[in-house]
């Protein structure tokens, strides 16, 4: 029999790894959680029921047709009372009196003198109609038995029967008595019926007012989605725009607060009305606010525009339906009407729309242009469109400058005399010199029309796109003199106010757009010089009034505070070439936009009014020109054209080159030399292309029998 031993010491060895026992560990079970209490799982369901969706809808619901009811008693009452008491003139009187408006205030004291003594008269008469009526009573009594009695005698005679007498009488009695019956009957539904109707029509009028909090009101009307712009909404918004002296006006005023509104008037795609603030609120005061108005009123800040008209301490607000802003405007009709022609002197180029939704188009006579804005927001779309407009007519030149580079300009390929393309510093070069030729040209016309005010020279548009490349040019000419710049020494900066100085009085234009304005992209002079300004979206405040003069700025214009991204095209316009309304110092438009392939078929229209252009890719100096080449390239693709023409083609190639000197005699004998020489079509002396090409061919023979020698 084995016997188990016991050990009552500790082993102070530890075991080995074979002769170690195995430890078993026992890992409890994790407590059960403790049960949540009951009041936790009810508060729980509670929560959940009181923030559910429909919960609160529910709530919205009934809190809103009950003060629906509530609030129209109140509006009944108020109206009732406003008709029995001179409540409402006396509101008028405070409300006049709030506006510092004496007249008015004057006027609506003898109005409520004149209801007050109408009324006196009422009450006096009251004090003698019982009598009266008591009087007509009996004579109507009286009067309705005679005509009775006298018709049941006529019935008697004719019936022989002397009942009949009293017939018309007993019919009589017996109607009142049915009358009374019916009245027995009605009465009791009627007193229970007659409450609830009562109400109903309470109901109806809260209703219509919408005389609930905001809270309570649809998710459409809280978002804003559809609501009309109506007095009381306009006065609530602002009353609640937080300036002191307005809110205290108005609250004076008590609901006649809409009387410092003129007309609602639908204005295109919204509404338009004219405020005129009480005395003691600043017009600067509420244009501040244009963001918090606009939530009042539940519209984004960019579909409400507050601008100053002629009428002193008067803001004139439009307000945009929900969303329309959003919309496209549609083609332009360059592109719908393969029609349409254009004239420099007469014609305005349709541009786009405005916000009343009206076509907004623009004179380009004798005015210098500038258009600015952020990058990538439509400059060069706007001002192509523009030129694409004035391209149609076959009389304007083009002397264009793109800085930029990229083909936004290519459609001009054979309409431009000159087009310069590329982003380089010697683009830029070659910019500010062709620039200078235009200085040239304009001193040149200056010159002629002193000689002969008679003549008429044809429009010159010189266009720089992405200007801002030149005036920040770091390049200097050999006399050391900055083509970039803003000081005196700079060339473009120079030969761009010479012409804004001058160039309009012989039709000699400068176009510029620029990006991202600045006192170094855009010097104060050049930017002033321009007669039409217009603004994409810019950055700051300080920027729009760059862009568009701080008058302009002031009045309301407001390009700072379109929407980068998602008003692309949309213009602030300074200028007396667009209809701007009275009283407001400029105009937003939403232009049209022309992609390139409809730009493409513009431009082929208006290659087909002309005889033929060639195009320069750039200002050649320094080097003797071939005359004979710069004839047959002026000629184009014309057959033949008249000396004269040719002459203008050719300085407008190179004023410093054919210049005065330059005359029908020269150009003569230049073809002669070539065994050619320019004849007369019509009685008029024209140079034929073949010609001139004949003659270039005799001279190259000639050069290569020279070599062959």
């Amino acid at each position: 029999m084995s016997e188990n031993v016991v050990h009552l010491h500790k082993p102070t060895d530890p075991p080995t790894a074979d002769a170690a026992p195995t430890v078993l560990t026992v890992v409890p079970d994790a407590p059960p959680a403790p049960p949540v209490p009951l009041w936790v799982r009810s508060g729980r369901a509670v929560k959940t029921a009181v923030t559910h969706e429909t919960t609160k809808t529910t709530v919205r619901a009934v809190a809103r047709h009950s003060l629906y009811t509530f609030n129209g008693g109140r509006i009944v009452a108020r109206r009732t009372w406003d008709g029995k008491t001179g409540a409402r003139y006396e509101r008028m009187i405070r409300t006049a009196e709030a506006a510092g408006n004496l007249e008015a205030a004057e006027e609506w004291e003898e109005r409520l003198q004149r209801f007050r003594a109408a009324r006196h008269h009422r009450r006096m008469d009251l004090l003698h109609s019982p009598v009266e009526a008591a009087k007509g009573l009996a004579v109507g009594t009286g009067v309705s038995i005679g005509v009775l009695v006298a018709l049941g005698v006529v019935m008697a005679i004719n019936n022989h029967d002397a009942r009949d007498v009293i017939t018309p009488l007993r019919a009589t009695i017996d109607f009142i008595a049915l009358l009374i019956r019916i009245v027995q009957v009605v009465w009791g539904p009627a007193l229970t019926i007659g409450p609830f109707l009562a109400l109903l029509a309470l109901w109806t009028v809260g209703s219509k007012q919408q005389a609930a909090p905001q809270w309570a009101l649809p998710a459409n009307v809280r978002n804003g989605e559809g609501e009309p712009i109506t007095p009381s909404i306009v006065v609530k918004a602002l009353r609640d725009l937080g300036v002191p002296a307005l809110r205290n006006a108005i609250k004076e005023m008590g609901d006649a607060g809409a009387s410092m509104l003129g007309p609602i008037r639908i204005a295109g795609c919204g509404v338009e009305v004219d405020v005129t603030l009480p005395s003691g609120v600043a017009t600067n005061e509420v244009q501040a606010k244009r963001r918090k108005l606009a939530e009042n009123l539940t519209r984004h800040e960019h579909e409400v525009f507050i601008t100053i008209p002629e009428a002193a301490r008067t803001v004139r607000l439009w307000i945009a339906d929900s969303g329309a802003l959003d919309e496209p405007i549609g083609p332009s009709p360059l592109v719908t009407d393969e029609t349409m022609t254009a004239n420099y002197k007469t014609g305005k180029a349709p541009w786009g729309q405005d916000l009343r939704g009206d076509a907004a188009a623009i004179s380009l006579y004798q005015r210098h242009l500038l258009v600015t804005g952020l990058s990538n927001q439509g400059k060069t779309a706007a001002l192509r469109a523009l030129a694409l407009w004035l391209a149609l007519d076959r009389n304007v030149q083009f002397w264009i400058a793109d800085l930029k580079g990229i083909g936004d300009w290519a459609v001009f390929e054979g309409i431009a005399k000159m087009l310069i393309e590329g982003p380089s510093d010697d683009h830029c070069i070659q910019a500010t010199e062709m620039v200078e030729d235009a200085v040239e040209e304009m001193n040149r016309r200056i010159e002629a029309q002193r000689r002969d005010p008679s003549i008429v020279f044809p429009p010159l548009i010189v266009l720089v796109d992405e200007a801002q490349k030149a005036f920040m040019c770091p390049a200097k000419g050999e006399d050391k003199r900055p083509y970039g710049g803003s000081k005196a020494t700079s060339r473009y900066f120079m030969a761009v106010r010479e012409i804004h100085n001058q160039g309009r009085a012989v039709d000699v234009l400068m176009w510029q757009g620029t990006q991202d304005p600045t006192d170094q992209n855009l010097p104060k002079l050049v930017r002033e010089g321009a007669h039409t300004r217009a603004s994409l979206v810019v950055g700051t405040e300080s920027q729009a009034e760059m862009a568009l003069g701080a008058k302009a700025v002031n009045a309301g214009a407001a390009p700072h505070l379109l929407r980068q991204g998602l008003d692309k095209g949309t213009l602030v316009v300074a200028s007396d070439g667009i209809a701007i309304p009275a009283g407001q110092a400029s105009i937003t438009v939403r232009t049209h936009f022309i992609d390139d392939e409809p730009a493409a078929e513009i431009a082929a229209r208006a290659k087909a009014l002309r005889d033929g252009v060639a195009t320069l890719r750039a200002v050649d100096r320094g080097e003797e020109r071939d005359a004979l080449a710069d004839v047959a390239a002026v000629l184009g693709d014309a057959p033949r054209l008249r000396t004269n023409e040719v002459l203008k083609r050719l300085h407008a190639l190179d004023p410093g080159t054919y210049g005065d000197e330059w005359t029908n005699d020269r150009l003569k004998s230049l073809l002669e030399e070539h065994g050619e020489e320019p004849k007369k079509s019509h009685g008029v002396m024209v140079v034929h292309r073949d010609h001139v090409l004949r003659a270039l061919a005799n001279r190259d023979a000639e050069g290569s029998a020279s070599a062959a020698e």
